[in-house]
């Protein structure tokens, strides 16, 4: 099986830290879990099962928005390594920023999971975040980019809930 290196990048880089390496650290830093022990963390089931389960759709939806930019957009979520086409395929048919959503997706289990306060503030500071730099600088970027599909784009699919029927104009962007 060969490695994409590109896609690695991109994933060890953003995702990674962002999912991984910073909840860690916060968990580290707040003392929720004491990493030389992990035999003592016990877990309640519903919260266990719930946590787990919005870590594991958060990360499955988040690879494959990224696949989703290199076969369709000839690029990565990265801004150093932007897509060079509109990618309005797949999820992005009924979102159009179905990666934030599974980073917060992924966030949040992690919070319900370990019953961290610290990390769902993390989370809340994600999700706050994004919501002010989508339509400050990430939208107007990508319509300046992108021009009128980009626009014809937003004006069908929303911005953070979902399309419950995916929108089929996305063929006539191609």
């Amino acid at each position: 099986m060969k490695i994409n290196r590109r896609l690695l990048r991109v994933f060890f880089i953003a995702p990674f830290n962002i999912m991984i390496v910073l909840p860690a650290l916060i968990l580290w830093a707040s003392e929720s879990i004491n990493f030389l022990a992990p035999y003592r963390m016990s877990f309640e089931p519903v919260p266990g099962i719930l946590g787990g389960l919005l870590i594991a759709v958060g990360a499955v939806v988040a690879v494959r928005c990224v696949s989703l930019f290199m076969h369709y957009g000839d690029g990565t979520p990265a801004p150093w390594d932007p897509p060079q086409r509109l990618v309005t395929e797949g999820l992005y048919r009924h979102v159009r920023n179905p990666m934030v959503e599974a980073v917060a997706c992924v966030l949040l289990g992690q919070s319900i999971l370990f019953g961290s306060l610290p990390l769902f503030l993390w989370f809340l500071v994600f999700a706050v975040g994004n919501a002010i730099y989508t339509p400050l600088v990430e939208e107007p970027e990508l319509s300046r980019r992108f021009g009128d599909p980009y626009r014809t784009y937003m004006q069908n699919v929303p911005r953070w809930l979902p399309r419950q029927h995916s929108w089929q104009g996305f063929n006539e962007l191609s």
